[in-house]
């Protein structure tokens, strides 16, 4: 049976608190993702195919992603 963390890995993006502070409209606006905080961290959560165009996005626009 396969790993739940493979399957969650592949549908969000974790990122510390403000590291979306002026990019969040415009990827929730191009992307089909949902995103909210939790504590410290801010989840993008999105298809596999979404989230995977999401952290292209981010890293053009200088995101480094975990």
């Amino acid at each position: 049976m396969s790993d739940p963390s493979t399957y969650r890995d592949s549908t969000q993006i974790v990122l510390p608190i403000g590291a979306l502070d002026d990019l969040e409209d415009e990827l929730t606006e191009q992307f089909t993702v949902t995103v909210f905080e939790q504590g410290e961290v801010v989840r993008i959560i999105g298809s596999p195919v979404e989230i995977r165009d999401a952290s292209d996005f981010l890293a053009r626009h200088g995101i480094a992603l975990p």
